[in-house]
C-alpha cells in the first residue's frame, strides 16, 4: 500500500488510496481503493469504493490520482450506508461470547461457573446472573430492535412484571385497554396491590391518551395492533406526551416481531417481545425480552437517583431470578434463524386470507391492518412494514364461531400465535377469559369474535377450511 497526496479538500475525507499492483518500476497501477471514514448512529464506519484507472507514467500518478478524486468526489460523498436487513443480521450474527467460532451458538447448560480466585470472580459466576448462551441471544436482540441493551426472562409476562417494578406506590400507569389477557389480568389484578394506579384507555385515540397522561404517570403501556382487535396507535406521538411528563414508553410488539416493526426507533423506550410467538417461531418454548435504549438516563424509580434503564432492569432480571434459561436461549437461538423467511411467508397468507374474510357474505367484520378499509391503515404503515399474521373476525353469531373454531381442520385451537402451525382461538374463553365479562363487552370485545395466527401451510388449503367450516355453521 502507498499513500498517496490529495487535494486539502478532500484530504481528511479520502484518507487512503493504493494500487493493487504496486509504485515500483514497471508496475503501473490499474484500480484504486478509497476509504471513506464516516459514523451511523454513533458507530465508526469505513466504506472502501474500487475505482478503475490508467496512469501511463509514474511521475504522473498524484496528478491523475487527485483528478480521479476530483471526478468522483461527488459519487463519493453520496454513499449511504445500508443497515443490513433483519434476515441478513440473522444469518450473520457475530457471536463475541464464544471464543472458538462455533458456527452454532454453544449450550452452557450450567448453574455456576469455577473461579480461579476466591477474592475475583470472572465474567460468569451463576447462570441467574449471566450465561454465555443468554447473552448471545441478548446481544442478537438488541441489534435486531435497534437497543443498546436486551434482556431475556422466562415468559413474556415475567419480563413485562418486572418493567411494573420500575413503578412505585403512588405512581401511575396509563395502558391501553385492548391487551392481550395476560398483560390486562397483571396491570388489573396484580400491580393495584402495590398502591400503583392503573388508568386504562383506547390508546388509538390521542386526545384520551393525553388527558390521561399527568404529573404522576411513570409509564404509558400500549400494543400497536392491538390484541385481539387489532387498534392502530401512533407511537411516535405518545411518546411525545410521555416523555413530556418524564414517563416512559413500552410497547408491547409481540405481534409483529422485530421483522415488521422497531418501536424504539419510534420514541419507544422499551419494546416487550414475547419471544415464544413469532421469535422462536415452534410453539416449543416459553420466553420474553425486554429491548431498550440504554444510554437514556432517567430517573430510577426504585434507587432515586440517575441511572440506566437498562441497568435497572437487569437489577430486577436478577434480584427476581427470572432470567431465562441457557437451554431455552438455546431453542429460541436455533427457531430466530428462520424468523425473517417465517414471518414473510405468515403475512402473504394473512393477507389472502383477510382479503377472503372480507368478501364472505356470513363474516360481518375483518379486523386487520393490512385490509384498505381498516381505519389506521394508513398510520400503521407508517411505523411499520407490513400489517403481521394474526387477525379477528366477527360472524355476529356465538354458535356459528364456535363451529368454525371447531370445525377447521388445519388450524388448532389453541392460545397464543406466531407459530409455524396455523392457530385459532375465541379470545373471550380462552386468551381473555379472565376480563370480567361486562368489561369485555364495554370494550367491544364481544363472544363472537374469532382470533386466528396465520402459518405457513399452503394458503389456498387455509381459506378452503376456512370457508368449509363456514359455510357449514348453523344460521
Amino acid at each position: 500500500m502507498t499513500s498517496l497526496s490529495l487535494k486539502p479538500c478532500f484530504s481528511s475525507l479520502y484518507t487512503e488510496l493504493r494500487n493493487n499492483r504496486g509504485f515500483g518500476s514497471g508496475f503501473l497501477p490499474t484500480s484504486f481503493w478509497v476509504k471513506k471514514d464516516c459514523s451511523l448512529k454513533g458507530k465508526n464506519l469505513i466504506i472502501v469504493k474500487k475505482f478503475e484507472v490508467n496512469c501511463l507514467k509514474d511521475k504522473d500518478m498524484d496528478v491523475r490520482t487527485s483528478a480521479l478524486v476530483d471526478g468522483v468526489a461527488e459519487c463519493l460523498n453520496e454513499i449511504e450506508t445500508k443497515e443490513p436487513s433483519v434476515s441478513t443480521i440473522l444469518m450473520n450474527f457475530e457471536n463475541k461470547f464464544d471464543p472458538y467460532g462455533a458456527m452454532s451458538t454453544p449450550l452452557y447448560q450450567t448453574a455456576t461457573f469455577k473461579q480461579s480466585s476466591a477474592t475475583d470472580n470472572g465474567q460468569y459466576d451463576y447462570t441467574r446472573s449471566g450465561n454465555p448462551t443468554r447473552d448471545a441471544l441478548e446481544s442478537l436482540l438488541a441489534k435486531l430492535d435497534k437497543g443498546d441493551r436486551a434482556l431475556c426472562f422466562t415468559s413474556g409476562m415475567a419480563a413485562l412484571a418486572a418493567v411494573t417494578h420500575l413503578v412505585r406506590t403512588g405512581q401511575e400507569i396509563v395502558a391501553g385497554d385492548d391487551i392481550y389477557g395476560g398483560s390486562d389480568r397483571l396491570l388489573s389484578q396484580v400491580t393495584p396491590k402495590a398502591g400503583i394506579v392503573v388508568k386504562r384507555v383506547n390508546t388509538s385515540d390521542l386526545q384520551e391518551v393525553a388527558s390521561a397522561i399527568g404529573p404522576q404517570t411513570k409509564l404509558v403501556w400500549l400494543e400497536s395492533p392491538t390484541n385481539p382487535r387489532q387498534q392502530i396507535s401512533d407511537i411516535r406521538k405518545i411518546a411525545e406526551m410521555a416523555h413530556a411528563h418524564d414517563a416512559l414508553v413500552l410497547v408491547d410488539n409481540s405481534i409483529l416481531s422485530p421483522v415488521l416493526s422497531q418501536p424504539l426507533e419510534l420514541g419507544a423506550d422499551i419494546v416487550m417481545h414475547s419471544v415464544t410467538k413469532f421469535i422462536a417461531g415452534h410453539s416449543d418454548v416459553m420466553a420474553g425480552v425486554l429491548v431498550v435504549k440504554g444510554q437514556r438516563l432517567w430517573l430510577s424509580l426504585i434507587l432515586s437517583c440517575i441511572s440506566s434503564l437498562g441497568r435497572d432492569l437487569y437489577f430486577l432480571q436478577n434480584a427476581e431470578g427470572s432470567g431465562l434459561a441457557p437451554f431455552d436461549c438455546w431453542i429460541c437461538l436455533r427457531g430466530i434463524k428462520t424468523m425473517a423467511l417465517r414471518v414473510e411467508k405468515q403475512q402473504e397468507n394473512a393477507q389472502k386470507i383477510a382479503e377472503f374474510l372480507a368478501s364472505h357474505p356470513r363474516v360481518k367484520k375483518v379486523n386487520y391492518a393490512g385490509l384498505p378499509g381498516h381505519p389506521g391503515r394508513d398510520l400503521h404503515y407508517s411505523q411499520a412494514k407490513g400489517a403481521g399474521s394474526v387477525l379477528s373476525f366477527l360472524t355476529g353469531s356465538l354458535a356459528l364461531s364456535k363451529h368454525v373454531v371447531e370445525t377447521t381442520k388445519y388450524f388448532s385451537i389453541t392460545v397464543s400465535f406466531g407459530s409455524v402451525k396455523s392457530l385459532i382461538s375465541m379470545p373471550c374463553f380462552m386468551s381473555h377469559a379472565s376480563i370480567p365479562a361486562a368489561v369485555r363487552e364495554a370494550r367491544g370485545l364481544t363472544e363472537d369474535l374469532i382470533r386466528i395466527s396465520v402459518g405457513i401451510e399452503d394458503v389456498n388449503d387455509l381459506i378452503a377450511d376456512l370457508d368449509h367450516a363456514i359455510r357449514t355453521g348453523p344460521l
